[in-house]
């Protein structure tokens, strides 16, 4: 039986600005060295920094370890991702 990633817990840590420890990952939206977009069980997780890195990626487990200097960590709705995989149509006549 196939376990659900909604139902894993959402755990963050950022250890001295230069690591990012996190659970209840649903997909890697986006990521460069400035900037790392996450979905997350939570919402649409966005981190922004210097020199970031994905050391770790199992989006099996939902899991993601990021090194690199953070400056910021956002939460949005992720509302927008998930009309985002509308197609053109179906947005157009809504």
């Amino acid at each position: 039986m196939e376990e659900k990633l909604t139902n894993r817990p959402h755990k963050l840590t950022v250890l001295n600005r230069s690591t990012c420890c996190l659970t209840g990952l649903e997909d890697v939206v986006s990521f460069d060295e400035n900037q790392v977009v996450l979905n997350t069980v939570m919402g649409l997780l966005t981190i922004k920094g210097k020199g970031l890195h994905v050391s770790r990626l199992t989006v099996e487990k939902g899991e993601i370890d990021i090194d690199g200097t953070v400056d910021s960590l956002t939460y949005s709705s992720n509302e927008a991702y998930k009309r985002s995989g509308d197609s053109l149509f179906s947005r157009l006549f809504k």
